[in-house]
Protein backbone atom coordinates (compact mmCIF):
# COMPACT_ATOMS: atom_id res chain seq x y z
CA UNK A 1 0.00 0.00 0.00
CA UNK A 2 1.44 3.50 -0.96
CA UNK A 3 0.94 6.04 1.77
CA UNK A 4 0.83 9.80 0.45
CA UNK A 5 3.32 12.02 1.79
CA UNK A 6 1.18 14.37 4.42
CA UNK A 7 0.83 17.38 2.20
CA UNK A 8 -0.91 15.58 -0.37
CA UNK A 9 -3.24 13.73 2.27
CA UNK A 10 -4.03 17.82 3.68
CA UNK A 11 -4.55 18.43 0.24
CA UNK A 12 -7.42 15.97 0.54
CA UNK A 13 -8.95 17.49 3.44
CA UNK A 14 -8.87 21.05 1.17
CA UNK A 15 -11.98 22.53 -0.14
CA UNK A 16 -10.88 22.14 -3.47
CA UNK A 17 -11.21 18.18 -3.16
CA UNK A 18 -13.92 18.33 -1.01
CA UNK A 19 -16.32 20.05 -3.86
CA UNK A 20 -14.76 17.54 -6.27
CA UNK A 21 -15.32 14.70 -4.86
CA UNK A 22 -18.46 15.93 -4.27
CA UNK A 23 -19.38 16.66 -8.14
CA UNK A 24 -17.68 12.89 -8.34
CA UNK A 25 -20.42 11.12 -6.23
CA UNK A 26 -23.15 13.24 -7.72
CA UNK A 27 -22.35 12.23 -11.40
CA UNK A 28 -22.33 8.28 -9.74
CA UNK A 29 -25.67 9.09 -8.23
CA UNK A 30 -27.26 10.81 -11.40
CA UNK A 31 -26.41 7.84 -13.66
CA UNK A 32 -27.59 5.20 -10.96
CA UNK A 33 -30.86 7.14 -11.26
CA UNK A 34 -30.95 7.20 -14.77
CA UNK A 35 -30.80 3.63 -14.77
CA UNK A 36 -33.21 3.25 -12.70
CA UNK A 37 -35.69 5.74 -14.49
CA UNK A 38 -34.54 3.57 -17.60
CA UNK A 39 -36.11 0.26 -16.13
CA UNK A 40 -39.10 2.03 -14.74
CA UNK A 41 -40.36 4.06 -18.38
CA UNK A 42 -39.41 0.64 -19.61
CA UNK A 43 -41.71 -0.93 -17.50
CA UNK A 44 -44.55 1.89 -17.38
CA UNK A 45 -44.31 1.87 -21.36
CA UNK A 46 -44.82 -2.20 -21.71
CA UNK A 47 -48.10 -2.10 -19.25
CA UNK A 48 -49.49 1.45 -21.10
CA UNK A 49 -49.48 -0.66 -24.28
CA UNK A 50 -50.76 -3.95 -23.08
CA UNK A 51 -53.53 -2.00 -21.47
CA UNK A 52 -54.07 0.71 -24.38
CA UNK A 53 -54.52 -2.51 -26.43
CA UNK A 54 -56.87 -3.82 -23.98
CA UNK A 55 -59.28 -1.12 -24.02
CA UNK A 56 -58.78 -1.35 -28.02
CA UNK A 57 -59.55 -4.74 -28.37
CA UNK A 58 -62.70 -4.21 -25.96
CA UNK A 59 -63.85 -1.55 -28.32
CA UNK A 60 -63.30 -3.03 -31.33
CA UNK A 61 -64.51 -6.36 -30.93
CA UNK A 62 -67.39 -6.07 -27.73
CA UNK A 63 -64.93 -8.18 -25.54
CA UNK A 64 -65.99 -7.98 -21.75
CA UNK A 65 -63.99 -8.14 -18.64
CA UNK A 66 -63.60 -11.74 -19.49
CA UNK A 67 -61.43 -11.70 -22.08
CA UNK A 68 -58.62 -9.95 -19.14
CA UNK A 69 -59.50 -13.13 -17.03
CA UNK A 70 -58.54 -15.52 -19.82
CA UNK A 71 -55.27 -13.19 -20.93
CA UNK A 72 -54.32 -13.40 -17.78
CA UNK A 73 -54.19 -16.96 -17.19
CA UNK A 74 -52.34 -17.16 -20.85
CA UNK A 75 -49.67 -14.51 -20.07
CA UNK A 76 -49.35 -16.33 -16.86
CA UNK A 77 -48.72 -19.91 -18.48
CA UNK A 78 -46.84 -18.23 -20.72
CA UNK A 79 -44.25 -15.74 -18.33
CA UNK A 80 -44.66 -18.35 -14.93
CA UNK A 81 -41.57 -16.26 -13.42
CA UNK A 82 -43.29 -13.03 -13.97
CA UNK A 83 -46.19 -12.05 -11.37
CA UNK A 84 -46.99 -8.80 -13.22
CA UNK A 85 -49.92 -10.39 -14.81
CA UNK A 86 -52.17 -11.16 -12.74
CA UNK A 87 -55.89 -10.21 -13.25
CA UNK A 88 -56.14 -7.45 -10.99
CA UNK A 89 -53.07 -5.90 -12.35
CA UNK A 90 -53.85 -6.14 -16.29
CA UNK A 91 -56.99 -4.20 -15.02
CA UNK A 92 -54.57 -1.14 -13.39
CA UNK A 93 -53.18 -1.50 -16.93
CA UNK A 94 -56.25 -0.94 -18.51
CA UNK A 95 -56.85 2.07 -16.24
CA UNK A 96 -54.14 3.08 -16.59
CA UNK A 97 -54.06 3.56 -20.12
CA UNK A 98 -57.33 5.26 -20.11
CA UNK A 99 -56.15 7.55 -16.94
CA UNK A 100 -53.59 8.66 -19.26
CA UNK A 101 -54.42 8.57 -22.94
CA UNK A 102 -51.42 11.25 -23.17
CA UNK A 103 -48.36 8.73 -22.02
CA UNK A 104 -45.90 9.58 -20.87
CA UNK A 105 -46.93 12.44 -19.90
CA UNK A 106 -50.41 13.99 -18.69
CA UNK A 107 -51.19 16.83 -19.69
CA UNK A 108 -53.15 19.77 -17.41
CA UNK A 109 -53.78 22.68 -17.72
CA UNK A 110 -51.25 25.34 -15.99
CA UNK A 111 -54.19 27.32 -14.38
CA UNK A 112 -55.08 24.28 -13.02
CA UNK A 113 -51.84 23.70 -11.22
CA UNK A 114 -51.35 27.06 -10.41
CA UNK A 115 -53.99 26.65 -8.13
CA UNK A 116 -52.27 24.15 -5.90
CA UNK A 117 -49.40 24.32 -3.87
CA UNK A 118 -46.47 23.91 -6.19
CA UNK A 119 -43.35 26.57 -6.27
CA UNK A 120 -43.36 28.66 -9.03
CA UNK A 121 -40.05 27.64 -9.57
CA UNK A 122 -40.71 24.19 -9.57
CA UNK A 123 -43.70 24.93 -12.25
CA UNK A 124 -41.25 26.90 -14.50
CA UNK A 125 -39.20 23.97 -15.07
CA UNK A 126 -41.94 21.80 -16.51
CA UNK A 127 -42.78 21.60 -20.31
CA UNK A 128 -45.57 24.50 -20.99
CA UNK A 129 -46.81 24.07 -24.86
CA UNK A 130 -48.50 27.56 -26.36
CA UNK A 131 -51.66 26.65 -24.96
CA UNK A 132 -50.57 27.25 -21.49
CA UNK A 133 -51.04 22.97 -21.18
CA UNK A 134 -48.17 21.10 -18.54
CA UNK A 135 -46.72 18.62 -19.52
CA UNK A 136 -45.66 16.12 -16.43
CA UNK A 137 -43.89 13.43 -17.13
CA UNK A 138 -45.17 10.09 -15.63
CA UNK A 139 -42.11 7.83 -15.61
CA UNK A 140 -40.87 9.75 -12.15
CA UNK A 141 -42.75 7.65 -9.84
CA UNK A 142 -43.11 3.81 -9.81
CA UNK A 143 -45.70 1.16 -11.47
CA UNK A 144 -46.86 0.82 -7.40
CA UNK A 145 -47.10 4.37 -6.61
CA UNK A 146 -49.34 4.89 -9.87
CA UNK A 147 -51.56 2.46 -9.54
CA UNK A 148 -52.48 3.77 -5.98
CA UNK A 149 -52.75 6.99 -7.11
CA UNK A 150 -55.36 6.12 -9.57
CA UNK A 151 -57.29 4.42 -6.66
CA UNK A 152 -56.54 7.22 -4.30
CA UNK A 153 -56.53 10.60 -6.08
CA UNK A 154 -59.40 11.20 -8.23
CA UNK A 155 -58.31 14.33 -10.40
CA UNK A 156 -55.47 14.62 -13.10
CA UNK A 157 -54.81 18.01 -11.50
CA UNK A 158 -53.93 16.50 -8.40
CA UNK A 159 -52.37 13.14 -8.94
CA UNK A 160 -49.95 15.47 -11.14
CA UNK A 161 -49.14 17.10 -8.20
CA UNK A 162 -48.39 14.06 -6.34
CA UNK A 163 -45.88 12.85 -9.10
CA UNK A 164 -44.31 15.79 -8.83
CA UNK A 165 -44.10 16.11 -5.20
CA UNK A 166 -43.47 12.25 -4.78
CA UNK A 167 -40.64 12.57 -6.96
CA UNK A 168 -38.98 15.58 -5.57
CA UNK A 169 -39.54 14.16 -1.76
CA UNK A 170 -38.27 10.45 -2.60
CA UNK A 171 -41.24 9.23 -1.35
CA UNK A 172 -42.15 5.52 -1.06
CA UNK A 173 -45.70 4.42 -1.74
CA UNK A 174 -46.33 3.40 1.67
CA UNK A 175 -45.25 7.47 2.33
CA UNK A 176 -47.14 8.84 -0.35
CA UNK A 177 -50.33 7.35 0.71
CA UNK A 178 -49.64 8.38 3.91
CA UNK A 179 -49.55 12.30 2.97
CA UNK A 180 -52.63 11.40 0.39
CA UNK A 181 -54.50 10.22 3.15
CA UNK A 182 -53.35 13.38 6.02
CA UNK A 183 -54.32 16.12 3.71
CA UNK A 184 -50.89 17.20 2.35
CA UNK A 185 -52.20 18.99 -0.81
CA UNK A 186 -54.33 21.12 1.63
CA UNK A 187 -51.65 21.44 4.22
CA UNK A 188 -48.54 22.41 2.07
CA UNK A 189 -47.84 26.32 1.78
CA UNK A 190 -50.40 26.70 4.63
CA UNK A 191 -49.27 27.81 7.37
CA UNK A 192 -49.69 31.51 8.24
CA UNK A 193 -46.45 33.36 7.55
CA UNK A 194 -44.79 36.62 7.17
CA UNK A 195 -42.14 35.43 4.75
CA UNK A 196 -43.27 38.17 1.98
CA UNK A 197 -42.19 41.10 3.68
CA UNK A 198 -38.67 39.46 5.22
CA UNK A 199 -37.31 37.47 3.05
CA UNK A 200 -36.04 37.89 -0.27
CA UNK A 201 -38.13 37.14 -3.23
CA UNK A 202 -35.97 33.63 -4.29
CA UNK A 203 -35.98 32.54 -0.76
CA UNK A 204 -39.85 33.51 0.05
CA UNK A 205 -41.03 31.28 -2.31
CA UNK A 206 -39.13 28.08 -1.24
CA UNK A 207 -39.68 28.76 2.45
CA UNK A 208 -43.81 29.29 2.08
CA UNK A 209 -43.81 25.93 0.65
CA UNK A 210 -41.12 24.26 3.44
CA UNK A 211 -43.54 24.62 5.82
CA UNK A 212 -47.44 23.39 5.53
CA UNK A 213 -50.64 23.75 8.18
CA UNK A 214 -51.79 21.77 9.60
CA UNK A 215 -48.90 19.39 10.73
CA UNK A 216 -50.24 15.61 11.41
CA UNK A 217 -48.50 14.16 14.63
CA UNK A 218 -51.09 11.27 14.87
CA UNK A 219 -47.81 8.84 14.77
CA UNK A 220 -47.27 9.53 18.58
CA UNK A 221 -49.30 7.28 19.54
CA UNK A 222 -51.48 8.59 22.23
CA UNK A 223 -54.81 11.39 21.94
CA UNK A 224 -53.72 13.06 25.81
CA UNK A 225 -50.51 14.50 25.44
CA UNK A 226 -51.19 17.67 27.15
CA UNK A 227 -47.77 19.38 27.72
CA UNK A 228 -45.01 20.47 25.85
CA UNK A 229 -42.72 18.68 27.40
CA UNK A 230 -44.47 15.62 26.61
CA UNK A 231 -44.79 16.84 23.26
CA UNK A 232 -41.13 17.44 22.54
CA UNK A 233 -40.01 13.92 24.23
CA UNK A 234 -42.15 11.76 21.51
CA UNK A 235 -41.17 13.87 18.90
CA UNK A 236 -37.65 13.21 19.61
CA UNK A 237 -38.25 9.54 20.51
CA UNK A 238 -39.76 9.27 16.57
CA UNK A 239 -37.14 11.63 15.05
CA UNK A 240 -37.81 9.59 11.66
CA UNK A 241 -41.37 9.73 11.71
CA UNK A 242 -41.29 13.71 12.98
CA UNK A 243 -38.30 14.55 10.15
CA UNK A 244 -40.87 13.22 7.39
CA UNK A 245 -43.64 14.91 8.60
CA UNK A 246 -41.62 18.22 8.71
CA UNK A 247 -40.58 17.66 5.31
CA UNK A 248 -37.61 17.10 2.50
CA UNK A 249 -34.73 19.85 4.07
CA UNK A 250 -35.56 19.19 7.67
CA UNK A 251 -32.66 18.24 10.00
CA UNK A 252 -32.90 17.86 13.42
CA UNK A 253 -30.45 19.97 15.92
CA UNK A 254 -31.55 19.04 18.98
CA UNK A 255 -34.62 20.03 21.72
CA UNK A 256 -34.14 21.68 24.93
CA UNK A 257 -31.55 24.04 23.57
CA UNK A 258 -29.66 26.18 25.71
CA UNK A 259 -28.95 29.23 25.32
CA UNK A 260 -27.33 31.90 27.51
CA UNK A 261 -28.40 35.58 27.16
CA UNK A 262 -26.81 37.82 29.52
CA UNK A 263 -26.50 35.88 32.31
CA UNK A 264 -29.92 34.09 32.08
CA UNK A 265 -30.42 30.61 30.74
CA UNK A 266 -32.97 30.00 27.80
CA UNK A 267 -33.97 26.63 26.24
CA UNK A 268 -35.12 26.07 23.22
CA UNK A 269 -38.35 23.53 22.13
CA UNK A 270 -36.91 22.58 19.25
CA UNK A 271 -33.73 23.45 17.06
CA UNK A 272 -33.37 22.35 13.06
CA UNK A 273 -31.62 23.52 10.03
CA UNK A 274 -33.21 23.63 6.64
CA UNK A 275 -30.79 22.14 4.14
CA UNK A 276 -32.30 24.10 1.02
CA UNK A 277 -32.99 27.54 2.82
CA UNK A 278 -29.31 27.37 4.49
CA UNK A 279 -30.69 28.69 7.77
CA UNK A 280 -32.07 27.71 11.36
CA UNK A 281 -35.53 27.00 12.61
CA UNK A 282 -36.86 28.06 15.73
CA UNK A 283 -39.71 25.61 16.29
CA UNK A 284 -42.05 26.27 19.63
CA UNK A 285 -44.59 23.70 20.74
CA UNK A 286 -47.43 25.21 22.23
CA UNK A 287 -50.63 22.73 23.58
CA UNK A 288 -52.29 25.25 24.19
CA UNK A 289 -54.68 27.54 21.92
CA UNK A 290 -52.45 30.46 19.65
CA UNK A 291 -52.09 33.64 21.53
CA UNK A 292 -50.55 36.65 20.35
CA UNK A 293 -48.25 36.76 23.34
CA UNK A 294 -46.49 33.55 22.03
CA UNK A 295 -44.86 35.53 18.66
CA UNK A 296 -42.81 37.89 21.37
CA UNK A 297 -40.95 35.12 22.48
CA UNK A 298 -40.39 33.05 19.44
CA UNK A 299 -38.82 36.48 18.32
CA UNK A 300 -36.84 36.46 21.13
CA UNK A 301 -35.05 33.45 20.15
CA UNK A 302 -35.14 33.96 16.66
CA UNK A 303 -32.51 36.86 17.78
CA UNK A 304 -30.44 34.77 19.87
CA UNK A 305 -29.92 31.91 17.22
CA UNK A 306 -29.11 34.83 14.51
CA UNK A 307 -26.70 36.10 17.17
CA UNK A 308 -25.04 32.67 19.07
CA UNK A 309 -25.54 30.05 16.69
CA UNK A 310 -25.92 31.45 13.52
CA UNK A 311 -22.48 31.47 11.36
CA UNK A 312 -21.88 34.34 8.78
CA UNK A 313 -22.74 31.97 5.83
CA UNK A 314 -26.07 31.14 6.96
CA UNK A 315 -29.33 33.05 5.88
CA UNK A 316 -31.65 34.59 9.08
CA UNK A 317 -33.01 32.31 11.20
CA UNK A 318 -36.57 31.22 10.35
CA UNK A 319 -39.13 30.71 13.45
CA UNK A 320 -42.28 28.32 13.30
CA UNK A 321 -44.59 28.51 16.41
CA UNK A 322 -46.86 25.45 16.59
CA UNK A 323 -50.12 25.44 18.23
CA UNK A 324 -53.13 22.97 19.42
CA UNK A 325 -55.08 25.42 17.62
CA UNK A 326 -55.22 28.90 16.18
CA UNK A 327 -57.42 31.70 14.75
CA UNK A 328 -55.96 32.55 11.38
CA UNK A 329 -57.16 36.31 12.14
CA UNK A 330 -55.12 36.99 15.21
CA UNK A 331 -51.89 34.74 13.61
CA UNK A 332 -52.09 37.29 11.33
CA UNK A 333 -52.68 40.18 13.37
CA UNK A 334 -49.50 38.90 15.61
CA UNK A 335 -47.13 38.47 12.39
CA UNK A 336 -47.62 42.53 11.76
CA UNK A 337 -45.11 44.58 12.19
CA UNK A 338 -42.58 41.54 12.67
CA UNK A 339 -39.37 42.16 11.19
CA UNK A 340 -37.93 38.77 11.45
CA UNK A 341 -39.19 35.66 9.62
CA UNK A 342 -41.69 33.90 11.02
CA UNK A 343 -44.82 31.40 10.66
CA UNK A 344 -47.64 30.06 12.76
CA UNK A 345 -49.40 26.54 12.16
CA UNK A 346 -51.67 23.94 13.86
CA UNK A 347 -50.69 20.45 14.72
CA UNK A 348 -53.33 17.73 14.89
CA UNK A 349 -52.53 14.21 17.41
CA UNK A 350 -55.96 12.88 17.30
CA UNK A 351 -57.14 12.85 13.38
CA UNK A 352 -55.85 9.84 12.76
CA UNK A 353 -57.58 8.27 15.99
CA UNK A 354 -61.17 9.91 15.13
CA UNK A 355 -60.68 8.37 11.80
CA UNK A 356 -60.15 5.09 13.03
CA UNK A 357 -62.70 5.62 15.79
CA UNK A 358 -65.61 7.05 13.56
CA UNK A 359 -65.23 3.33 11.05
CA UNK A 360 -65.37 1.27 14.58
CA UNK A 361 -69.26 -0.20 15.25
CA UNK A 362 -70.82 1.54 17.79
CA UNK A 363 -72.45 -0.52 21.09
CA UNK A 364 -75.65 -0.17 19.78
CA UNK A 365 -74.68 -2.31 16.17
CA UNK A 366 -72.94 -4.52 18.24
CA UNK A 367 -76.11 -5.32 20.52
CA UNK A 368 -78.35 -5.95 17.98
CA UNK A 369 -75.55 -8.24 15.74
CA UNK A 370 -75.95 -10.06 18.81
CA UNK A 371 -79.69 -10.16 19.16
CA UNK A 372 -79.94 -11.32 15.50
CA UNK A 373 -77.15 -14.14 16.40
CA UNK A 374 -79.48 -15.56 19.10
CA UNK A 375 -82.37 -15.51 17.39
Amino acid sequence: MIVPPKAEWQDFLSENYINWRRKIISLIEQSKLKAILSVNTELLTLYWEIGNDILTKQKEQGWGTKVITQLSKDLTERFPDDRGYSERNLKYMRKFALSYPDFPIVQVPLAQLEQLPIRKAALAELPCDENGVVQVPLAQISWYHHMSLISKVPTEAERAFYIIETAANGWSRDVMLSQVASGYIKAKGNAITNFQHTLPAYQSDLAQYAFKDPYNFSFLGTVALQRELDIEKNLARRITDFLLEMGKGFAFIGRQYHLEVDGDDYYIDILMYHLQLHCYVVVELKAVEFVPEFVSKLNFYISAVDEYVKAPEDKPTIGLLLCRSKSDTKARFALRGITQPLGIAQYETEKLFEDVASALPQIEDIENQLEECNR
